[in-house]
């Protein structure tokens, strides 16, 4: 009896818009694998911009990945095997990619061209240098990071959840929505008048307020940041967005969760700002992580009987 050969499997080429962005999902899964606060989630998210601009120069033609000095590249890119002895195709450079794909995206503007390259030479520093960049981060580069993404999956008619799920893109809507929103540049008003309400107050006065403001700080349930008008500690609170994350260190259960900001105050010079809007605009709009600890023998007993230790405010 004779049996048919099975049918050779098309091979997915690796400069082709799939592969790429399927290497984009993977580097996307393992940056949400991170906390934000962890110099892996900003290490690993440098990797999403770079194969999603290449799936997307790629949608247009793989061609425009090859690099020119040998023809051989391009007949590669065109799903060609070279002939050429010890041949390794070499594709352009990422920054000539993010430069081609604002001449060709009209989304894919200046800014974000600029965000890109720079978020990227973060990670060369991190590869080919003793600084460590990614170290305390800020995570105010998300919103730029999630408007680059969705302009770049856009361009190959996909959405940004393909890359990071429903939930994390209800986050990233938010972030990019407060960073556009003009009007929130407003509050810049109301940290000047504060600022100048604080400056004209005598130094006991201030010394006061400052003594006040750090107790208020320790005792009250948020994230502690520095005034903007004045400089002493005061608070950000917000919205859980993740699952808590339990781990076990000795006889204590530490549980952290982020939270996206939603509302300051400042009790030394009595500034208030509301909204994600207003919060990004004047640098507090950072995502943060609360931590807390219990005792196990708390933490599995009933509430109402073992109160947890209080919350750690002051993670960064």
């Amino acid at each position: 009896m004779t049996t048919r050969p099975n049918k050779a499997t098309k091979t997915v080429h690796p400069w082709s818009k799939e592969a790429l962005l399927t290497k984009a999902q993977r580097y996307a899964q393992e940056m949400l694998f991170n906390s934000r606060d962890d110099w892996q989630f900003g290490l690993t998210s440098t990797f999403v911009p770079e194969f999603l601009a290449r799936a997307s120069l790629a949608n247009i033609s793989p061609a425009l990945l090859a690099e020119p000095k040998s023809w051989s590249n391009l007949y590669f890119s065109l799903g060609h095997t070279p002939t050429a002895p010890k041949f390794i195709p070499k594709s352009i450079e990422i920054t000539e990619v993010f430069a081609r794909l604002r001449d060709t995206i009209p989304a894919f503007t200046s800014e974000l061209e600029g965000f890109s390259a720079q978020h990227v030479s973060r990670r060369n520093e991190e590869l080919h240098a003793g600084s460590t960049p990614f170290d305390g981060l800020s995570t105010n580069w998300l919103a730029r990071f999630y408007e680059t993404s969705a302009v770049l999956l856009a361009s190959m008619g996909e959405e940004l959840a393909l890359l990071v799920g429903d939930k994390e893109s209800m986050v990233a809507s938010e972030l990019i929505s407060a960073s556009k929103d003009e009007s929130a540049k407003a509050v810049a008003k109301a940290i000047s008048a504060h600022k100048t309400v604080w400056e004209s107050k005598d130094a006991d006065e201030q010394e006061k307020l400052k003594r006040q403001a750090s107790v208020w700080a320790t005792r009250q349930a948020g994230h502690r940041v520095s005034c903007p008008a004045c400089a002493n500690e005061a608070l950000v609170v917000g919205n859980p967005i993740s699952e808590p994350i339990r781990k076990l260190d000795g006889d204590l259960i530490i549980e952290a969760q982020e939270y996206l900001p939603s509302k300051f105050e400042c009790v030394a010079c009595q500034l208030k700002i509301a909204g994600l809007s207003q919060l990004s605009a004047c640098g507090l709009g950072a995502t943060y992580k609360s931590t807390s600890t219990y005792d196990a023998a708390e933490y599995y007993a009933p509430e109402d009987e073992h109160p947890g230790f209080d919350d750690d405010n002051n993670e960064y």
